[in-house]
């Protein structure tokens, strides 16, 4: 069994580049499979996560090549219409290759996919969306279905709740479906937009991508196209936090300072200060954070839900009491029993936890049971006592390429044994 072994008490300084965002890389990576020519994305973080979707493309059918953070995929082979269960067990976002499928073979046959454990996290809008658009599902045992007889047609897709995963495949199907699609209440992140400026350059025409109702007038075909894939603000945040739980002073590169705004607030109520020049963002953290007097996780432009975990454990050690409500997952909170272990004083209510910051932490024995939550406790271990030792890596390494070298870089002392 890996785990990170972390001494803390070590201010963190210097600099981090971000890599590229994991949460475009996926839907980019299945987009790819409807374009009739060579695809080319560059800045490719290395991830577990990645590493999925390369081989679900190869079951598909697509010549995929790996380089350093490039990426090519040749879909003209792609024939296919079936994704293992093994292989759509390994990640939620597995479920983005649906769209994508049926709009190439008018066929799909897949599972409901796996991945961390949020609680309910409901394809029904997936579902729905490409039900409109004309295709035909039927759930057998966990098994989906799905066939598209009459070819995929426009539609107006009302969204429930902007669904970052639902709005990525309909764009991707609606790009070639017959007749103009509307999207709206679509999820607005800067994934989207990064999304559909790659299928714009394939040939699509989509216009409105970051608003909240997206238009999408089909075409006939996608040719390839090379495309650089935006940095990723997560693990942006999460460097962030460490530097600001350390009373460190870390800077962040290869980033667009846009991206971060949802989460500037919060750093500079608990007393960092934050400058951005260019692409890069740098953070001073005070000797003492202060309390955050409430963080509201929302879609975007609001607190995103995945920078709830790093922030939390800021906040344990902070000067006061900060409250946390998670309005996207039910269980996200799932991390909290860990920091308990660490000496964090937290209780939890619900979709609320109420953080009441203490003088210090000290080392244990932890698990990440999730993505975020493991960096949750990467993040309070840096400023722990003594040794913490994090079991459950795979979990960090969907998401965060290379994070014990790029700490190391800051000046901590993290080793994975």
């Amino acid at each position: 069994m890996e785990m990170l072994l972390i001494h803390g008490g070590k201010k963190l300084c210097g600099e981090v580049r971000i890599h590229g965002a994991k949460n475009s890389t996926l839907p980019l990576m299945a987009a790819s499979l409807v374009c009739s020519g060579e695809c080319v994305l560059h800045n490719c973080p290395s991830l577990s996560d990645v590493d999925t979707s390369v081989r679900i493309l190869r079951h598909l059918g697509c010549g995929v090549q790996m380089s350093g953070g490039d990426i090519v995929v040749d879909p003209t082979t792609a024939d296919r219409g079936d994704i293992p269960d093994e292989l759509m067990r390994e990640m939620r976002s597995s479920i983005i290759f649906l769209g994508p499928m049926v709009c190439r073979l008018n066929r799909a046959t897949l599972s409901y996919p796996g991945g961390c454990e949020l609680g309910p996290r409901p394809i029904d809008l997936h579902l729905s969306a490409l039900r409109k658009m004309g295709v035909v599902i039927e759930e057998d045992h966990g098994r989906l279905n799905c066939s598209a007889p009459n070819g995929l047609q426009g539609a107006v897709i009302p969204l429930a709740f902007p669904s970052v995963g639902a709005t990525e495949n309909i764009l991707i199907a609606a790009s070639l479906a017959k007749g103009t699609t509307v999207v709206n209440n679509a999820a607005r992140e800067p994934e989207i937009c990064d999304l559909a400026d790659f299928l714009n350059s394939c040939g699509a025409r989509i216009r409105g991508a970051g608003g909240s109702t997206i238009i999408v007038e089909g075409v006939k075909r996608l040719a390839g196209c090379e495309h650089r894939v935006i940095p990723d603000r997560i693990a942006a945040a999460t460097y962030l936090a460490a530097g600001a739980v350390t009373g460190g002073s870390v800077t962040v590169t290869d980033i667009v300072p846009e991206h971060l705004e949802p989460v500037i607030p919060v750093f500079e109520e608990s007393g960092c200060t934050l400058t951005a020049v260019g692409d890069r963002m740098h953070l001073s953290a005070p000797r003492r954070l202060r309390r955050i007097k409430c963080v509201r996780t929302m879609p975007y432009p609001g607190f995103p839900t995945d920078a709830q975990a790093p922030v939390m454990a800021m906040a344990c050690i902070a000067d006061g009491t900060s409250i946390f409500v998670e309005n996207i997952f039910e269980s996200r909170f799932k991390h909290v029993g860990e920091l308990l272990r660490l000496g964090a004083n937290i209780k939890v209510e619900g979709r609320v936890a109420i953080v009441e910051g203490v003088e210090s932490l000290s080392g244990a024995l932890v698990e990440a049971t999730d993505l975020r939550g493991g960096a949750s406790l990467v993040v309070a271990g840096l400023a722990a006592c003594g040794l913490t030792k994090v079991t459950g890596l795979h979990h960090l390494d969907r998401g965060y390429e290379k994070l014990e070298k790029n700490l190391v870089q800051l000046g901590a002392e993290v080793e994975r044994v």
